[in-house]
């Protein structure tokens, strides 16, 4: 049995249907029955029960599933090592980024430029819950999410955390030193980043709950740029982390740190679990890790 027999096996049994298969592996439908009959005959054992038109599993089927999924994915990762080894570091990476994302990413793709310039870069930016089934399914190679979200299916480094400030076009009665409660934010009406349920805007909304406040949401928007422009306007004030007002801080805008204890706001490095990951990929999470465990609590705006 061969490596080519495995991936007709695999796509058979991920198909159940020799039709399905056939046009999967861009084959027409006898020879890859006879690609089976000669598998079964080799083994000795039947690997599927077939009704009509549709396949069944049996055990040893199964078994040899659950083995040809891993001798390919490891034949594959090999292939890939040995090119890149020959090859020298090249190729393609795909990074996703959240609106909200790292601030750190431009300066050091500037630096893995010059350490690797046979690789190139495809950015794109999405949301975190779009971002993270990109990365699912393989169309990204790496993407930079909010948390929290759920990482059951990734791999992924944590890349820090800082915390977050209430920011309106509306100079607030207090002392220049002293911070605003959330008791006093959700007096008024806000734009709050991202989609319900996820990442930032989930930590947002918690901040409220757990202290027993309903805030006014008067939008949620996913683009940080449009966010800042729609507060400016006097359309709401909003909850940011500091480097969002950091990268878009040329604004009029009166910014105060929250008061009381409140989780941080948090970013993260994804990618898939237990797949091959490209030497360059590799090498970006290495420069992207932070280089201590103090996380950005303290970072000034």
């Amino acid at each position: 049995m061969d490596m080519k027999q495995l991936r007709y096996f695999i796509a058979l049994a991920e198909e159940l249907q020799v039709t399905s298969a056939a046009n999967r592996l861009h084959m027409s439908q006898p020879p890859l029955s006879q690609q089976l009959k000669l598998m079964e005959t080799e083994l000795g054992v039947p690997l599927f029960i077939r009704n009509g038109r549709h396949l069944e599993l049996t055990a040893p089927g199964q078994t040899l599933y659950e083995y040809a999924l891993t001798i390919t994915r490891l034949m594959d990762q090999a292939q890939a090592e040995v090119r890149e080894s020959g090859l020298g570091l090249r190729g393609k990476l795909s990074v996703g980024v959240n609106t909200l994302s790292d601030e750190r990413l431009p300066q050091v793709l500037s630096t893995f430029r010059e350490l690797y310039p046979n690789v190139t870069f495809r950015i794109q930016q999405n949301e975190t819950r779009m971002l993270a089934k990109l990365v699912k399914e393989k169309a990204l190679d790496l993407a930079i999410v909010r948390l929290p979200i759920a990482l059951d299916d990734f791999d992924y480094v944590e890349l820090g955390a800082e915390p977050l400030y209430f920011v309106t076009t509306d100079p607030l009665d207090i002392g220049a030193s002293e911070a605003v409660s959330y008791a006093q934010i959700a007096q008024h009406s806000l734009v709050l980043p991202t989609t319900e349920g996820l990442g930032l805007y989930h930590l947002i909304l918690e901040q409220f709950h757990m202290r027993g406040l309903s805030p006014v949401v008067a939008a949620e928007c996913s683009d940080i740029g449009m966010l800042m422009e729609l507060v400016v306007s006097g359309f709401g004030a909003s909850i940011l982390p500091g480097t969002s007002l950091r990268r878009y801080g040329g604004h009029r805008l009166h910014v105060y740190t929250i008061d009381g204890p409140q989780d941080l706001s948090r970013s993260a490095l994804i990618w898939p679990k237990a797949q091959y990951l490209s030497k360059a990929a590799q090498r970006l999470i290495e420069l992207l890790k932070p280089q201590s465990d103090e996380i950005r609590q303290n970072s000034q705006i």
